[in-house]
């Protein structure tokens, strides 16, 4: 279906430009609402976000709760079949300033004041009007379908020392199926929620006393990230690549050379400062400047080129405690990073290899819809990035060029590169449709230049590489997230931290269990016995909430016959004898990586 927006266009609701426009609506909606509940609420921002729209509001001495939201619902609804319009007006500076100190709206007042001088556009919907560019829809009565969904707490411009805000979350929609749609949806979601499955997996857990935003691995969870590693190490090997290590720190004067000091400083955990040297240490935000150091402790020649330096490197970034959330938004996470030197002539080899690697990958955990994302550099905001013009020119052909020949579905956003170069990002829909961001690509120009990096050319002189930024996974957290809520935690067999529970059907059959086990894990494959002194069914019940994907039964038959009667994901599979069962595994390991 198409919406028209008051600027004259009208777009596909499938739009990505379209949903944002109709969520920021019905943001100003929402607020009309308030306004007409809560007399003297004042307004902050409210912004459309990826799935709907929030608006951060101060109701002075009004508390709303959860129960309030249908009530403001309500009313949103009723203003909407008005059959209002959003109405554009220019006014001057000083003009928006008086309408809203009248008003004793100290937020608006701040944000207009933040603008520069000239023509300001305010945008009226019924008896509300707000500080908008917009544009908007052209009929409220486009916004068929309501939800408010949560409230949440939020400091002014995210500024712990200033007022703290209410922020009400809320999604709508152009018809009532598709809220319904999406709710049904996100009820699935709060299923798939990876901080819910890590819990009931044991997997990972978080401790104050450690700090907010540092996770800590429990053995199965531990079991399932080093899994995850060697599958990628096995590959890379395969691909020529070599294993480095490097530390936990870094002086400040690498980072200060790298670029990242001046971007992330302030952002970064602060500098350590040794008590006698006087020397200053930071905490590593980025493996690309220590891998940089690597390649001048050597002279390289032409002929060593492309070298293919691979770490999972933990680095620590300083995120706000608000922002953080489970295993997908933290302070310290491992990226499975590596940084390719190569010839400006191996370059396109050398990226396109890499897309083949994060394609298997995606393959490999049957996540098959995926588009790319190709992140260019703002061209009106050159202070943002480092490096000339040529480069930058250079990197983004070869990116563009090398998305072409794969044949990826791709986007472009401009202003989205990083600051020493244009990427190459991996957008992923999970079995929910939801979107993230896995896997990405850089190529870097810059690094090289900064580090002065050199190899001797065929005709003996010197060059500089071209530097590849490449992470498949992204982070470990991360990864290990979408892949729980993907899979709904029913990991693959390959995966799986236990890949089978042996369980005697009672305590007279646990050493026969016991020898299965130890066959099993003869032939590598994870598993452990569990012969607590519990019914067979309570048993199968608690591991079942560890998802663990085979469980293997044994009895006074399976003792007698020198087999196992199994279950996969909770359905019977019959008996098999030992041998044949552990033949089983490892084809259901292979026919998965395959």
């Amino acid at each position: 279906m198409t919406i028209a927006f008051t600027d004259g266009r009208i777009l596909d609701w499938e739009d990505v430009e379209a949903k944002k426009i109709f969520w920021h609506s019905s943001a100003h909606l929402m607020a009309e609402a308030l306004e007409a509940l809560y007399p003297g609420v004042k307004f902050g921002v409210g912004p459309a976000v990826e799935n709907g729209f929030y608006y951060d509001v101060d109701l002075g001495g009004n508390q709303i709760t959860e129960a309030d939201l249908e009530k403001i619902e309500k009313k949103m609804t009723e203003l909407a079949k008005a059959g209002e319009t959003f109405e554009r007006s220019e006014v001057s500076k000083a003009d928006a300033l008086e309408y809203f100190t009248e008003k004793g709206d100290q937020y608006k007042c701040e944000l207009i004041g933040d603008l520069e001088d000239g023509t300001i556009t305010f945008f009226k919907n019924g008896a509300f009007t707000d500080l908008c560019r917009g544009p908007h829809v052209k009929h409220v009565n486009d916004i068929k379908a309501i939800k408010l969904l949560s409230i949440a707490g939020a400091y002014w411009k995210g500024d712990q020392n200033r007022n703290q805000l209410t922020r009400i979350y809320g999604i709508t929609f152009p018809k009532k199926s598709m809220l319904e749609e999406y709710l049904t949806v996100l009820e699935e979601a709060k299923k798939r929620d990876h901080r819910k499955l890590g819990k009931e997996m044991e997997l990972f857990t978080f401790s104050q006393r450690v700090g907010i935003g540092l996770p800590l691995w429990l053995p199965r969870g531990a079991q399932m990230r080093y899994t995850l590693e060697n599958f990628l190490r096995r590959k890379q090997q395969e691909l020529g690549y070599l294993q480095v290590v490097t530390p936990h720190i870094g002086s400040k004067d690498l980072y200060v050379t790298s670029g990242h000091w001046a971007k992330y400083g302030k952002d970064s955990f602060q500098p350590i400062h040794t008590p006698q040297e006087g020397e200053v240490y930071m905490l590593k935000p980025m493996n690309c400047p220590h891998h940089c150091e690597i390649f001048r402790s050597s002279p390289r020649s032409y002929k060593d080129l492309p070298l293919r330096f691979a770490e999972f490197g933990t680095v620590y970034r300083y995120e706000q405690s608000g922002e953080l959330h489970g295993l997908t938004r933290v302070r310290s996470f491992t990226q499975d990073d590596a940084h390719l030197f190569c010839r400006p002539d191996q370059l396109q080899e050398e990226f396109e290899k890499v897309i083949d690697l994060i394609l298997y990958v995606f393959g490999t955990l049957k996540m098959t819809e995926f588009s790319a994302q190709v992140s260019l550099r703002d061209p009106n905001n050159h202070e943002k990035y480092i490096g000339t013009d040529e480069n930058w020119e250079k990197a983004e052909s070869a990116i563009i060029e090398a998305a072409e020949k794969k044949g990826l579905k791709t986007v472009v956003e401009t202003g989205e590169a990083a600051f020493y170069g244009p990427k190459l990002d991996f957008m992923v829909k999970d079995a929910l449709g939801r979107q993230w961001q896995l896997g990405t690509i850089q190529v870097d120009y810059n690094l090289p230049e900064r580090f002065e990096l050199e190899y001797i050319d065929s005709d003996g002189t010197k060059k500089r590489p071209v530097m590849i930024h490449r992470a498949p996974f992204g982070s470990i957290e991360r990864f290990t997230a979408v892949v729980l809520e993907h899979t709904a935690g029913h990991l693959p067999v390959w995966l799986a931290p236990d890949q089978v529970k042996v369980l005697p059907v009672s305590e007279k059959y646990a050493d026969y269990a016991q020898k299965v086990c130890e066959l099993l894990k003869n032939s590598e494959i994870r598993a452990s016995v569990d012969a607590r002194n519990e019914t067979l069914g309570k048993r199968i019940r608690e591991i079942s909430l560890l998802r663990v994907p085979l469980i293997a039964i044994v009895g006074e038959k399976e003792v007698t016959e020198g087999t196992v009667s199994f279950r996969k994901e909770g359905v019977d599979q019959g008996s098999l004898s030992t041998s044949d069962f552990i033949q089983y595994i490892k084809k259901t390991v292979e026919e998965e990586l395959s």
